[in-house]
């Protein structure tokens, strides 16, 4: 497959790039698509440096349109086709003295169709990543499937048994009615009779009887489905709150839970259907009367179990620009999403539900606060409700301070309640919000939905930070892996976390038992700083996000590498071999370079610039910067000494495709002279 063809079967947001890279008139998509396979045949960076080459592929590239133009005479749909094609060869007449400017051209485009194709795989990696559930879960979910599939089948067996014993009935009454008539009963027609009878109470007591077995059934089915499996989806998704790339789709626990409860309100029509055999017929012990209203209650109960867990937010309140989930400001805008995972069509616009704050804090909740579930507001034609204009306005009590002077605390939980049939009210709840007055408190409070979410399961417990618990490494380790997955699609490897591990506990030889508070992660400075160990990542992670995701997610940045490490990697690599990593001295977020360099005598030394801030990469991208870097040696010289990415990849290999001259601002074919933005330091 062609790497064009393939660029054609990307997602429409990567299928679109494509469409807009081609949007100008200096290399016509037309030609790129008609001509895909022999384009993609040449190579058109050698030809942008060799003249002869580029000469030879220029006149070749002339027939090609030549004979597609003469395709396209013979084909009676073609014309504009063709006329196209006789244009398309006259503009590129004009590269006749300078050839190797329309390869340079040509090749430009390829690189781009490359990058494109490169994002579109990584980000199909990470949808890859997001969806694989654990092996565990697999089997339990093979589990409620098969508990399911055993319940429908016992429901459907007694469907049938509920006819039987209604036309078994109808037989008995129908000899006795006949019978009655005769002024006297014969012995064998009352021993008839009797056993009639007889099998009549059996099936009745057969039949209540299975049905106390399947609601047996069903409490076991019940119990792995929303004490398991929805516990185990709740907790995935607090924890893709804050960036685990983990599963929270809900069509299993969708379609699970719609079909038990059809199979409860099934029991409660075959229970209904015992109602009206009784009122047709009923005799001395029967089993019904005495049976069935514990029978009825215990549907009634498990029914309306079902039916409250299957009300749950499907997307937790986050504001269009916020910093992350679960953290709103007073007066700005916020949406949330609840589902109802019972999926009934009858039920479409049935429901109501309605939008409250609890009383922890004062808020009044401005906007569209009730609304039908239905339909039309999911992409699967699910059962939701979709808030979209939100507002928090905070009440003033007493002295009336304004906004909230430390957010370790949650707020609010949004909560949420549903009527059914004018009958049955049940709430749900969001995960505790952070509710914020300033922009400045936004760091704060992510810090709280961070430590909140990362260690505490249990959502109401709005009293988490009076004593708050202290994290263990692998956990803190993980939920801060997450940050950089969410900020530049790739998580910490282990050397990095390494890193960090001995820079917060020192050397060990495991860091399994080793915790971290909540005062050290968000209160304390770091040592010889004045900012505490959140700050200083959350800078970090900014940088990623802001300016360094492309580089992050490739793997160019090594990030978390201490500066004897660093030494020691250098010092065993060739002359000019640098590395980029993050700078521990800058409170929001710094990153540097450094390089090994050796002497005439072949002694190695390791040099390192001043790190760049967001102020430096908003001026100048950091591959601009790698490209035209210079030191400033004896002779007053400006050299680049940056010659391979560790371990030893050549620079402009690892960073070519990210300088600005090849961009869409910047293209080849424009004859303008250039100036540059570059950093120069005295060696």
């Amino acid at each position: 497959m062609t790497q064009w063809e393939r660029l054609q079967q990307l997602d429409t947001v990567y299928s679109q790039r494509a469409f807009d890279l081609y949007n100008g008139d200096e290399f016509p998509m037309d030609v790129r698509h008609y001509l895909a396979h022999w384009i993609e045949g040449q190579d058109w960076e050698r030809a942008s440096r060799d003249s002869s080459q580029a000469a030879f592929l220029f006149q070749v590239l002339l027939e090609n349109l030549d004979n597609q133009f003469s395709r396209f005479a013979q084909e009676r749909d073609s014309f504009l086709l063709q006329r196209n094609f006789r244009r398309y060869k006259q503009n590129f007449q004009k590269y006749q003295e300078e050839p190797y400017t329309l390869a340079t051209i040509i090749n430009w485009f390829l690189v781009k169709e490359k990058g494109i194709l490169n994002d579109a795989e990584l980000a199909q990696q990470v949808q890859t990543l997001q969806v694989q559930p654990a092996a565990m879960e697999l089997e339990s979910q093979r589990q409620v499937e098969k508990r399911l599939k055993d319940l429908k089948t016992k429901v459907e067996v007694m469907e049938h048994s509920i006819r039987c014993l209604e036309e078994q009935q109808d037989e008995f009454d129908f000899k006795y009615q006949t019978h009655r008539m005769d002024c006297e009963l014969k012995k064998k027609q009352l021993e008839g009779l009797q056993k009639m009878l007889n099998a009549v109470d059996n099936c009745r007591r057969n039949f209540l009887s299975d049905i106390s077995a399947i609601l047996n059934a069903a409490d076991v089915l019940c119990s792995a489905l929303i004490d398991e499996e929805l516990v185990e989806w709740k907790r995935r998704q607090q924890k893709s709150c804050i960036g685990a790339p983990d599963d929270t789709s809900l069509e299993h626990l969708e379609k699970w839970f719609t079909q038990i409860i059809e199979c409860m309100f099934q029991l409660q029509m075959f229970l209904q259907k015992l109602d009206e055999l009784v009122g047709k017929m009923t005799y001395e012990n029967d089993p019904i009367p005495v049976q069935k209203p514990p029978l009825q209650s215990r549907v009634d109960t498990l029914l309306t179990h079902l039916i409250k867990s299957s009300f749950v937010v499907e997307n937790q309140p986050s504001m269009p620009q916020g910093r992350g989930l679960l953290v709103l400001r007073t007066n700005v805008q916020f949406s949330v999403k609840v589902r109802l995972l019972y999926k009934v069509p009858e039920l479409n616009h049935v429901m109501k539900v309605t939008v409250s704050v609890n009383k922890f804090r004062k808020f009044n909740v401005l906007g569209t606060l009730s609304k039908a579930l239905n339909m039309a507001e999911s992409m699967n034609g699910g059962m939701v409700a979709d808030f979209r204009h939100l507002t928090l306005k905070d009440r003033k009590v007493g002295g009336g301070g304004k906004g909230i002077n430390d957010v370790n605390i949650f707020s609010s939980l949004k909560t949420f309640s549903v009527k059914l049939e004018h009958s049955i009210n049940f709430p749900t709840s969001s995960l505790p919000v952070v509710v914020i007055s300033n922009s400045s408190q936004q760091q704060s409070a992510w810090a709280s939905v961070l430590w909140f979410n990362m260690l505490c399961p249990d959502p109401e417990n709005v009293k988490f930070f009076e004593t708050s618990p202290a994290a263990t490494w692998p956990q803190f380790g993980e939920m801060l892996s997450w940050q950089f997955l969410s900020c530049g699609k790739r998580c910490l490897h282990n050397d990095q976390l390494e890193t960090l591990a001995i820079k917060l506990f020192g050397k060990q030889q495991s860091y399994d038992n080793c915790k971290i508070s909540w005062t050290k992660f968000s209160k304390e400075n770091l040592p010889d700083t004045n900012f505490t160990l959140w700050v200083w990542l959350d800078g970090i992670l900014n940088l990623v996000k802001l300016y360094l995701s492309d580089l992050w997610s490739d793997g160019s940045i090594m990030g978390f590498v201490s500066k004897g490490k660093e030494r020691l990697l250098l010092k065993k690599k060739q002359n000019g071999t640098f590395l980029l990593r993050f700078s521990e001295s800058i409170k929001d977020g710094g990153i540097t370079f450094s390089w090994v360099q050796y002497a005439n005598d072949g002694t190695p030394s390791v040099h390192t610039v001043k790190p760049f801030t967001s102020t430096d990469l908003k001026q100048i991208a950091l591959p601009d910067i790698l490209c035209n870097f210079r030191i400033m040696v004896a002779e007053n010289i400006p050299v680049n000494p940056l010659c391979y990415l560790y371990p030893n990849t050549p620079k402009d290999q690892a960073f070519g495709k990210y300088y600005s001259e090849k961009t869409e601002e910047e293209n080849p074919y424009l004859k303008y002279l250039k100036t540059k933005l570059v950093f120069v330091s005295k060696e």
